[in-house]
């Protein structure tokens, strides 16, 4: 899979970023200057790029224009602070594919990289199977071969989603949290093992398993 180029000063940001993206498959390089994130855009390395606009040595509409006066067609996600309309207009004029402002939920952020990546290579598959069970990602609609359709909420739905794309594979409640949760997740909250429970009860308390004392993985 692509690798996603990560252009961010804020190193809380960056961090949760780039271990959701790892999570959920994808190679991630944080770069966090202007200078470096034109260097690694060109390289053709990578897949995609999420670009704050607040960098200390120039602002990111500075980069994204170079990058398109010399020809890169790098898919890029703005994600800022700034959220005033004409800064939106101004980003997507200047050559950006989308726009979203912090705070944000890592749960959107991934939905919206997955689309740019898709549009832009038309190859991955819109539907994820595995332990008996089958999402798809376009209608968002779960099933298993046993019971038919399964009625999720969507928190369900992108914790399944997560499971799936890492089948076979623990998973801890803290990737978990961070990757379906967003980065203002409490460590100490239950509620992935509250989802865990009713999300069995849904799909087959058989197809997910509990390690015990590291998380929990689809069961193949």
């Amino acid at each position: 899979m692509a690798g996603i180029l990560i252009v961010e000063d804020e190193e809380r940001i960056s961090s949760f970023v780039r271990k959701g993206l790892t999570a959920n498959g994808f190679a991630a390089t944080v770069v966090t200057s202007g200078r470096d994130a034109l260097d690694f855009a060109l390289t053709g390395d990578f897949g995609l790029m999420v670009l704050d606009l607040g960098l200390p040595d120039e602002d990111g509409f500075a980069v994204l224009r170079r990058m398109r006066e010399m020809g890169s067609e790098l898919p890029v996600i703005i994600l800022t602070a700034r959220d005033g309309v004409r800064d939106t207009v101004n980003g997507l004029e200047t050559g950006a594919d989308d726009y979203m402002t912090k705070p944000f939920r890592f749960e959107e952020l991934l939905a919206r990289i997955r689309l740019r990546m898709r549009s832009s290579r038309d190859a991955e598959s819109t539907v994820l199977r595995g332990g008996g069970l089958m999402l798809d990602l376009r209608t968002r609609r779960a099933s298993t071969g046993d019971a038919g359709a399964i009625d999720l909420t969507a928190r369900e739905f992108a914790l399944l989603e997560l499971l799936l794309r890492h089948r076979g594979q623990v998973l801890s409640r803290q990737q978990i949290l961070s990757a379906v949760w967003g980065y203002d997740y409490d460590p100490e909250s239950n509620v992935v093992d509250v989802y865990i429970r009713a999300l069995r009860k849904k799909v087959g308390a058989e197809r997910i398993a509990t390690v015990r004392g590291m998380g929990y993985r689809l069961v193949e």
